[in-house]
């Protein structure tokens, strides 16, 4: 792992490289983090899988993506077990979600949502704590829920958050 993003962690600083574009942000606080361990716990697999998934979720971790850029979504969601265990994992996950934290909102929805679009990963939902609303993106739509909602996830393997 690049010694700057490391440097960075000692610090108390989330840095991620977007399109070349560095971006920082505080480490998460308790209200963050607590929101991403009850959303994390209401990931399950449905009864309906349509193909084998093992439906694993991951936090805060670094995504490497094909054009270089490291990002650490809040949740990553992957169908298939990613093969790194000390580095930056390189498998897209099949979606992600982001808790907003004030002031670092354009952070995940003015680069993030369109990143992540641009990248191909099928679902992104960003969950706002502070109003409980929950706004869900795929390829060429949107739409915008309130909490707490189920989402079949596109990646076909039977994952629901």
């Amino acid at each position: 792992m690049d010694s700057q993003l490391l440097r960075a962690e000692e610090l108390g600083i989330r840095l991620e490289f977007v399109a070349g574009l560095p971006i920082w942000e505080a480490s998460p606080v308790i209200a963050h983090q607590e929101a991403v361990d009850r959303i994390r716990a209401s990931i399950k697999k449905s009864g309906n899988n349509e193909k084998p998934c093992e439906c694993l979720h991951y936090a805060d971790i670094y995504v490497q993506f094909p054009d270089g850029s490291l990002k650490r979504p809040d949740v990553s969601i992957f169908c298939e077990k990613p093969i790194e265990r000390e580095e930056a994992v390189t498998r897209i996950p099949d979606a992600v979600i982001e808790i907003l934290s004030k002031s670092y909102e354009a952070k995940d929805l003015e680069i993030g949502v369109p990143f992540y679009l641009s990248q191909g990963i099928k679902d992104i939902v960003v969950f706002n704590p502070y109003t409980d609303e929950v706004l869900h993106y795929r390829q060429e739509r949107w739409r915008k829920l309130s909490s707490p909602v189920k989402i079949k996830l596109e990646c076909g393997c039977g994952c629901v958050v």
